[in-house]
Formats: structure tokens, sequence, C-alpha cells
């Protein structure tokens, strides 16, 4: 096993154990982290929460990766391991390490890692990134490896998110069902009905990938213009959108797929295919229609419409997507910052709110969220050699 610059021992790692101790009683500050498929840079956040309630949020933080580190990573999207990955395994690893040192209140630490390829019904699910090496670098336990568990028994093993979102509709009070849309590198919806007690019950919850959300328009400017993303939409909003190539994109099968489903980063790649022969803007309105219309046709998944839809990631500062969505549903489409949540923060906030439910064996995913055939805990525990 490859190891960074720490020089440090990997700690032994207990496949689904329980932390023991203070660990595993009352309230925590957990620590989540998140690298998302956009290959933007690396979130943290702090929450205390027992795993059921979230009772207060922390301190967030950002780290960006380095134009280098973003090609280093780029250049093995869709790799699986043991394929060459020691320079990106570094890239992720001493990224979240020199973040997270910055939160030494946390008590425990949720690690995603940064996934390279994801084949739930094939080759399984890859995100690189050692909990191990992380725990002994920070000196915290680290719960990894959320998604293998649950692919593993037959699920999805995305999205992952959505038990954390049943808590952030009960901690907002809400009574009626209401949906979490997450627009990063690929757009998942989580449908909830708040008046059920835990989100693993049957009809609490409804989750799927919708499509392609900001990954293909992030290749597409970086390939045409070396840019990073469409910031704030302003590129689409100078185009018009193509409808043939619209039409051509939505007849696409995975539309029509009953949810559970998810998707990895590059199943849409065909899209920059249907853009090729367009003047850049056009290409970034017509792909950013694309996103917005798997999402309309995602909604009609739903077991009844929601109140509202709360979008975070980076997509909700893209205005021209946020008013196509708007305008194609009969539905307010609002940032969760109206509700008093951060958008940027909010899967790293899930991975800490899901560590802990890790460590004390409580459900991460259901039958609703990922199609696996029973409520699920997944993830592995590093306990950090004291």
């Amino acid at each position: 096993m490859w190891l960074p610059s720490y020089g440090l021992p990997v700690p032994i790692r207990l496949g689904r154990a329980e932390v023991k101790g203070k660990l595993n009683e009352g309230p925590i500050w957990a620590l989540g982290a998140m690298s998302g498929t956009s290959l933007d840079g690396v979130d943290a956040a702090l929450i205390r929460t027992d795993g059921r309630d979230i009772l207060e949020f922390g301190d967030s933080g950002y780290r960006a990766y380095t134009d280098a580190e973003r090609k280093v990573l780029r250049g093995v999207l869709g790799r699986w391991p043991g394929d060459g990955l020691e320079e990106a395994a570094c890239v992720v690893q001493d990224a979240h390490a020199e973040l997270l040192a910055q939160f030494p209140q946390a008590e425990l630490v949720g690690f995603h890692g940064q996934t390279l390829a994801h084949e739930p019904q094939g080759r399984g699910t890859h995100q690189i990134g050692d909990g191990g090496v992380l725990a002994e670098a920070l000196a915290r336990n680290v719960v990894w490896d959320f998604r293998s568990a649950d692919v593993a028994l037959g699920g999805q093993g995305a999205p992952l998110a959505p038990f954390f979102h049943f808590a952030c509709a009960k901690w907002m009070g809400a009574t009626k069902p209401l949906a979490f849309l997450n627009l990063g590198g690929v757009g998942n919806l989580t449908w909830i009905d708040p008046r059920f007690a835990s989100p693993e019950e049957d009809g609490a919850l409804l989750a799927f990938d919708t499509g392609p959300a900001n990954a293909p328009i992030n290749d597409l400017v970086a390939e045409r213009l070396g840019w990073d993303c469409d910031r704030d939409g302003g590129l689409a909003a100078k185009g018009e959108v193509a409808d043939g190539a619209l039409e051509l994109f939505l007849d696409e099968s995975y539309f029509r797929k009953m949810p559970p489903k998810s998707l990895d980063r590059d199943d849409f790649s065909l899209m920059l295919d249907l853009v090729r022969e367009l003047e850049d803007a056009d290409a970034a309105a017509t792909m950013t229609a694309m996103s917005a219309t798997a999402v309309m046709l995602g909604i009609e998944h739903c077991p009844c419409p929601p109140e509202r839809i709360l979008v975070g990631g980076g997509g909700r500062h893209n205005p021209v997507m946020m008013k196509m969505m708007a305008a194609g549903l009969d539905i307010p489409v609002e940032p969760v910052e109206a509700v008093g949540l951060d958008g940027d923060m909010l899967e790293a906030q899930a991975f800490a709110y899901l560590a802990v439910r890790v460590a004390r064996r409580m459900p991460t995913s259901a039958p609703g969220t990922t199609g696996v055939a029973a409520p699920v805990s997944g993830g592995q525990i590093a306990r950090v050699s004291r």
C-alpha cells in the first residue's frame, strides 16, 4: 500500500465496527469532508449531532484544488484500484489532511474521498483516498468507504445524502413533502415525507440521480476556453438552446428508468458530442438546458409533487439553470439558503452526519434511497493508534 509523506503506520480498519466510548453516546461534533465530481476542491464542515437530530451547525472551510492537482485528478477519472493511482491518491489525501487539520474540535471525521468510477451493477464503486492514512495524519477516528457495503448488498451506492436531507427537513420543521436537489457534477434529488419518524421507514424517502449537472458543462468550458466552470452561467446566458440536440439527449433510456438509480460522472459524455458543432455560448446554453430538463423529468418520478425544491451545490449559483427549472416546474425552486442552510457545505455536512450513524450502527441507506434490499449501515472505521 502506498503511504504519503506523513510516514505514519496505517491503523486497523474495522469494517462497520462500532466506535466505543464517548463517540457512542450523546451528541458529538463530527467533521465531514466532500470532494465532488466537479473536481473544484474539498469542502469541510462541522455539525453537532447524535446521528438522529441536527443540534447545531459549526464552522466550515474550503480548500481548492490547484490547476496542477485538478489535471492529475482529471487524468485518472474512470480508473479502478491498482491502475497507477499513487499520485492522485497523494493529491486527495494531502488536500484533505491540510484542510481537516484546521478543525481540532472534531471528535469524529467522515471522509468520502474522490469518486473516480461508479458502476454499481458492474465493477462496483471506487473512491480514492485511504481513511487509515487520514486518521493517523489527523489523530482522529475516520469513517470512510461509505458506498461499498451498499453496493455489495445490491444497492446503487448513491446518492448517500438523503438520510441527512431527512434530518434537515426535521430541523427546519417541514410538515409536507419537499425535495432537496444537489447540483454538483451529477444532479441528485431527494424527495422527503417529513411526517415519518425515521428515514429508513418505507415511504419516507425516494432518492436518485436525475442526470448530469455541472460536470459536462465544466468539461466543455475547460476543453474550449480553459475555464474551470461557466461562472454564474455567464456564457450560457449569451447563447440559445439547440432544440435538436436537447431532444436527442432526452432520448436516453436513463430518464425512463424507475428510481432508485445512479450515474457515474461520465455516463453522459455524449453531451459533448451533441454540441460539438455549436458555438461556445450556444453549446453552454444547450448543455445547461439538458441538465435542467433532466431535473424536470426526475420530478415526475416523485410519489407526489413536493411543496418546494431546495437546491444545493454549485448549480444553484447558475441563474440560467435555476430559471430554466423554475420555468418548467410548477413548484418553487429555491437555494437552500432560503431555509437557513449552506448550499456549499450540505454534502460535507451530510458525511459528518453519516459518520456518526456508521459509528453507532445506524442505517445510512435504504431501499428508497439506493435500492438496497434492506436498510444498511455502510462505511469502515479507521481507528487512530493512540
